[in-house]
Protein backbone atom coordinates (compact mmCIF):
# COMPACT_ATOMS: atom_id res chain seq x y z
CA UNK A 1 0.00 0.00 0.00
CA UNK A 2 2.79 2.31 1.34
CA UNK A 3 4.39 2.01 -2.65
CA UNK A 4 1.09 2.66 -4.65
CA UNK A 5 0.75 5.96 -2.14
CA UNK A 6 4.40 6.93 -3.42
CA UNK A 7 3.63 5.89 -6.63
CA UNK A 8 0.25 8.22 -6.90
CA UNK A 9 2.44 10.78 -5.13
CA UNK A 10 5.05 10.65 -8.25
CA UNK A 11 2.69 10.41 -10.95
CA UNK A 12 1.10 13.82 -9.53
CA UNK A 13 4.66 15.39 -9.35
CA UNK A 14 4.98 14.54 -12.81
CA UNK A 15 1.73 15.42 -14.03
CA UNK A 16 2.51 18.79 -12.91
CA UNK A 17 5.72 19.01 -14.03
CA UNK A 18 5.71 19.44 -18.14
CA UNK A 19 2.73 21.98 -17.49
CA UNK A 20 4.81 24.40 -15.37
CA UNK A 21 7.95 23.74 -17.71
CA UNK A 22 5.66 25.05 -20.43
CA UNK A 23 4.25 27.24 -18.95
CA UNK A 24 7.96 28.74 -18.18
CA UNK A 25 8.98 27.92 -22.11
CA UNK A 26 6.39 30.41 -23.38
CA UNK A 27 7.02 33.00 -20.83
CA UNK A 28 10.72 32.72 -22.44
CA UNK A 29 9.87 32.91 -25.59
CA UNK A 30 7.35 35.83 -25.64
CA UNK A 31 10.42 37.66 -23.99
CA UNK A 32 12.63 36.71 -26.90
CA UNK A 33 9.99 37.53 -29.07
CA UNK A 34 9.58 41.30 -28.04
CA UNK A 35 13.13 41.10 -27.77
CA UNK A 36 13.83 40.02 -31.22
CA UNK A 37 11.14 42.88 -32.09
CA UNK A 38 13.45 45.86 -30.53
CA UNK A 39 16.17 43.96 -32.65
CA UNK A 40 15.10 43.44 -36.15
CA UNK A 41 14.03 47.04 -36.51
CA UNK A 42 16.55 48.60 -38.63
CA UNK A 43 17.78 52.48 -39.91
CA UNK A 44 18.60 53.42 -43.24
CA UNK A 45 22.07 53.04 -42.90
CA UNK A 46 21.49 49.41 -41.86
CA UNK A 47 22.02 49.82 -38.23
CA UNK A 48 19.29 49.12 -35.69
CA UNK A 49 16.98 52.15 -35.08
CA UNK A 50 18.17 52.63 -31.37
CA UNK A 51 21.43 54.82 -30.77
CA UNK A 52 22.55 57.96 -31.40
CA UNK A 53 22.55 60.03 -34.19
CA UNK A 54 23.64 63.90 -34.77
CA UNK A 55 20.99 65.34 -37.29
CA UNK A 56 22.48 68.44 -39.09
CA UNK A 57 18.87 70.33 -40.53
CA UNK A 58 18.84 72.02 -43.13
CA UNK A 59 19.40 75.28 -41.79
CA UNK A 60 22.85 73.80 -40.11
CA UNK A 61 21.30 73.33 -36.63
CA UNK A 62 22.55 70.10 -35.01
CA UNK A 63 20.67 67.95 -32.22
CA UNK A 64 21.59 64.94 -30.95
CA UNK A 65 19.08 62.26 -31.12
CA UNK A 66 19.38 59.31 -28.32
CA UNK A 67 17.17 56.44 -29.07
CA UNK A 68 16.46 54.38 -26.90
CA UNK A 69 15.09 50.35 -27.44
CA UNK A 70 12.06 50.95 -25.52
CA UNK A 71 10.71 53.24 -28.20
CA UNK A 72 11.20 56.62 -26.46
CA UNK A 73 13.75 59.14 -27.45
CA UNK A 74 15.72 61.75 -26.02
CA UNK A 75 16.58 64.93 -28.42
CA UNK A 76 19.49 67.96 -27.26
CA UNK A 77 19.44 70.95 -29.58
CA UNK A 78 22.69 72.82 -30.18
CA UNK A 79 21.51 75.70 -27.45
CA UNK A 80 21.29 72.45 -24.63
CA UNK A 81 17.57 72.39 -25.07
CA UNK A 82 15.50 68.87 -24.33
CA UNK A 83 12.81 67.22 -25.71
CA UNK A 84 11.29 63.83 -25.25
CA UNK A 85 8.89 61.25 -27.22
CA UNK A 86 8.62 58.20 -28.68
CA UNK A 87 9.35 56.80 -31.99
CA UNK A 88 8.83 53.69 -34.19
CA UNK A 89 11.35 52.93 -36.79
CA UNK A 90 8.11 51.26 -39.66
CA UNK A 91 10.86 50.52 -41.87
CA UNK A 92 14.37 51.43 -42.78
CA UNK A 93 13.21 53.95 -44.93
CA UNK A 94 10.57 55.45 -42.45
CA UNK A 95 11.19 57.47 -39.05
CA UNK A 96 7.94 58.41 -37.13
CA UNK A 97 8.61 60.49 -33.81
CA UNK A 98 6.23 62.16 -31.27
CA UNK A 99 7.56 64.79 -29.01
CA UNK A 100 5.66 64.16 -25.62
CA UNK A 101 3.33 66.59 -26.43
CA UNK A 102 2.39 66.32 -29.73
CA UNK A 103 -0.69 64.13 -30.26
CA UNK A 104 0.49 62.42 -33.39
CA UNK A 105 3.83 60.83 -34.85
CA UNK A 106 5.45 62.71 -37.95
CA UNK A 107 6.71 60.26 -40.37
CA UNK A 108 9.69 61.33 -42.14
CA UNK A 109 11.50 59.25 -45.69
CA UNK A 110 14.72 58.24 -44.85
CA UNK A 111 17.26 56.68 -47.27
CA UNK A 112 20.89 56.43 -48.05
CA UNK A 113 22.28 58.07 -51.12
CA UNK A 114 24.65 57.03 -53.59
CA UNK A 115 27.39 59.02 -52.22
CA UNK A 116 26.54 57.28 -48.72
CA UNK A 117 25.01 59.99 -47.09
CA UNK A 118 21.72 59.51 -45.06
CA UNK A 119 18.50 61.90 -45.51
CA UNK A 120 15.66 62.45 -43.94
CA UNK A 121 12.97 64.59 -45.16
CA UNK A 122 10.07 66.49 -43.47
CA UNK A 123 7.30 65.90 -45.06
CA UNK A 124 5.90 69.11 -43.86
CA UNK A 125 7.86 71.38 -45.42
CA UNK A 126 9.83 69.04 -47.85
CA UNK A 127 13.58 70.35 -45.84
CA UNK A 128 16.00 67.43 -46.09
CA UNK A 129 18.21 66.90 -42.75
CA UNK A 130 21.50 65.12 -42.81
CA UNK A 131 21.83 61.69 -40.36
CA UNK A 132 25.01 60.47 -38.75
CA UNK A 133 25.27 57.59 -36.33
CA UNK A 134 27.93 58.91 -33.48
CA UNK A 135 29.60 56.15 -31.52
CA UNK A 136 30.16 56.23 -27.95
CA UNK A 137 33.93 57.65 -28.77
CA UNK A 138 32.24 60.51 -30.63
CA UNK A 139 30.29 61.35 -27.23
CA UNK A 140 33.07 60.76 -25.18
Amino acid sequence: MRNIALLAALAAVAACSPAETEETVAADAAAVDKTEAVAETTAADGGPSHGTFRITQADGDVIIEELAEDGTFTATDQDGEVTTGTYEQRSPNEFCSKDDDEAEMKCYAEEVNAEGVWTSTDPDDGETSTVERVTDEETA
